[in-house]
């Protein structure tokens, strides 16, 4: 395959619907997109589908100058588009329909009792080892991790700069951990 520049030249008479610079366009990006297409092992009818799909796509936002402004960027543009078409013939043909995005989801109504069992112990773990940090250090994680405070508010309440802050908090985050694993080892024993 011999491949060809296009230039401002080509793209004007394809924006004004030159019929001999559209079927060379056609012609042309027609065999890249066989190859495409045809790689995805798909049906020949739906093939030529989206061949055709994604030409009336592609000329139509040329004509309208919304799609490409720049000549060199129409093999790019005519694949986008030709991924587009196919990926919205590979949601319609799934073997189940989809919801519609505008469908309302329902909600899950049944208990996660072990999840609930976990959340409530990890919370006992959790207060347990910030009664043993240092005052600072369980100040610092209450309101910067546990109650997502800003961090400027935090600041101003620490007589700190953002900068300190998050090193403070580092730290705090470090000693959490230490004594997080030291729980955990004595329970494994």
């Amino acid at each position: 395959m011999e491949f060809f520049t296009f230039d401002h030249a080509y793209f004007e008479r394809l924006c004004a619907g030159d019929p001999e610079t559209e079927g060379h366009f056609v012609a042309y990006f027609s065999e890249l997109v066989l190859i495409k297409l045809r790689a995805r092992y798909l049906p020949s009818d739906a093939i030529e589908d989206i061949r055709q799909e994604t030409f009336v796509r592609v000329l139509g936002a040329i004509r309208r100058r919304t799609g490409v402004e720049k000549p060199e960027r129409l093999g790019a543009y005519v694949n986008s588009v030709c991924n587009n078409v196919l990926m919205e013939y590979r949601r319609s043909s799934t073997r189940h329909p989809q919801m519609p995005e505008t469908a309302l989801e329902i909600p899950d109504r049944t208990i996660d009792m072990d999840g609930a069992l976990i959340s409530d112990n990890a919370r006992r773990v959790v207060q347990l080892i910030l009664t043993k940090l240092p005052d600072k250090d369980r100040e610092i994680l209450r309101a910067v991790v546990l109650e997502e405070g800003n961090k400027d508010q935090v600041c101003r309440r620490l007589g700190v700069d953002r900068d300190y802050l998050r090193v403070l908090l580092h730290r705090a985050k470090q000693n959490f951990k230490s004594h997080y694993e030291e729980a955990f080892l004595k329970v494994g024993r």
